[in-house]
Order: structure tokens, then sequence, then C-alpha cells
């Protein structure tokens, strides 16, 4: 992990296409800035982990409902 510091108005560039720009700092709050190109998702790390869970949660769900009706299936085509 790369650590910076940065001051307000200071930015960093990551690549050619992503900057993060410090906006402005209150307190234990900071406010930046991200300019980046359309086809960059940009999440806040509990959304993008909320998001993960519930994809993970939807998945194994589907598996369970995929298992069952194999099973249904698999007994209708015994008798």
């Amino acid at each position: 992990m790369l650590v910076l510091t940065r001051k307000e108005g200071e930015a960093i560039r990551i690549g050619l296409d992503i900057m993060v720009r410090i906006l402005a700092v209150k307190g234990k709050q900071v406010k930046i800035g991200i300019e980046a190109p359309g086809s960059v998702k940009i999440l806040r790390e509990e959304l993008f982990e909320s998001i993960k869970e519930e994809n993970m949660a939807a998945s194994s769900l589907e598996r369970v409902k995929f298992d069952e009706a194999f099973r249904k299936l698999s007994r209708e085509e015994a008798r």
C-alpha cells in the first residue's frame, strides 16, 4: 500500500486517466474529488462490500433453487 500525505487543493494521479484531489479537510473528515473515465466504476468501500455480499447470497440462493429443480426433474424422469 502506498501512503501519501496531501494538503487541501493537492492531487494524486493514478495512471494517466485518474486524478484524486483533496477538496477540503474539516476535522476528521476529508472531502475528495475523483476524475476518471466513465468506464471506471467508483464505489464507496461499504457499498462495494454490500453489493458483493448480496451477489454472493443471490448466487448461493440460485444454486439451491437449481439443485432442488434438478433433483425434482431427476425423480420425475426416474418414474
